[in-house]
């Protein structure tokens, strides 16, 4: 059964502006950004999404604790940015359209944390905001069958998954599927989604523009659960994606060094042989000059295998 949401012409607006930006993301090979860039925007996406949910290590403290640094703080904020790191490092091994893959992330996530880390919950569930119970989640009888059905729908649905990521966040928040750590399930499986969709989206630190839209994050979830649909928070979403290729594309523009080129275009060869020819048609906005420095710094550091000379010289990667 297919969540309830309809697609608005603000959804399709947003759909066409993001599809837009990914070309140019992809046109300028920004889709894998640089080693140093990523690793920023993943210690942004982990404080982020962990102070949305009341952890107080700053940034420095984060980067401290993922160098195995000393750090001085609560027992169990620490815990929970290494568990968050440890997740994070493990996108690869996740499924997006798998239930047990979903629950393995939580035990990840929430171990050492709750009593039961990627076990479905047992007992009823609130969010209570204040002396008000603003959510009231399904029974704990229904949540198996309801997470079933959501991820039928990742699996079937012909909706781009630029939108079934959207709709996923917004039905983990409402079924509220574990006793603790909906929230950073939802943002993290979203990612997921998107991830196996274009490989930018596991570097994009979308958790830090939610972060500084915190109450209209949770305002526009208040007002999906009124209006029993997700249409307001697909657009929502939409848009903190949109801004976020925006900032990719204009802030952080930075010039790809050899390595990162070489890095990138690893993965556009699938294993085959090269000539500087081809490494050239792929890396229009370098010079022929720097395409051979790249190469050949390649072949001494052994990232590349060498067979020929001058033009006839062909290239492959060693695994």
């Amino acid at each position: 059964m297919r969540p309830p949401y309809q697609i608005t012409t603000r959804i399709i607006e947003l759909i066409a502006s993001l599809s837009e930006k990914i070309g140019e993301v992809n046109s300028a090979h920004l889709h894998k950004p640089p080693s140093e860039l990523r690793r920023r925007n993943r210690i942004k996406t982990i404080q982020a999404s962990l102070e949305i949910e009341g952890n107080s290590l700053s940034l420095e403290q984060v980067t401290a604790v993922l160098d195995n640094k000393r750090v001085i703080a609560p027992h169990k904020e620490i815990i929970e940015v290494q568990n968050a790191i440890r997740v994070y490092d493990s996108l690869d091994s996740f499924k997006p359209t798998s239930l047990t893959s979903f629950c393995k992330a939580h035990k990840i996530l929430m171990n050492g944390l709750v009593a039961t880390p990627g076990k479905l919950r047992t007992g009823s569930v609130g969010i209570i905001q204040g002396s008000d119970v603003t959510h009231i989640a399904p029974s704990a009888t229904m949540v198996k069958s309801l997470m079933n059905n959501l991820f039928e729908y990742l699996r079937h649905d012909k909706d781009l998954p630029l939108i079934k990521s959207c709709v996923f966040h917004y039905e983990t928040e409402f079924i509220h599927p574990f006793p603790d750590g909906n929230g950073r399930m939802g943002r993290l499986w979203q990612t997921v989604i998107l991830r196996k969709y274009s490989p930018l989206f596991e570097f994009l630190p979308v958790e830090s523009l939610i972060k500084e839209k915190q109450h209209e994050y949770y305002r526009v979830l208040g007002e999906a659960d009124n209006q029993g649909n997700s249409t307001g928070f697909i657009e929502f979403m939409l848009q903190i994606v949109d801004e976020s290729l925006e900032a990719l594309l204009t802030r952080q523009n930075v010039n790809l060094t050899g390595n990162d080129r070489l890095e990138t275009f690893r993965e556009k060869t699938g294993g085959e042989s090269f000539a500087r020819k081809d490494y050239l048609r792929y890396f229009k906005e370098i010079s022929s000059a720097t395409a051979s420095r790249d190469l050949r710094e390649g072949a001494d550091r052994g990232i590349l295998k060498k067979k020929g000379a001058r033009r006839t010289t062909q290239y492959r990667f060693n695994l």
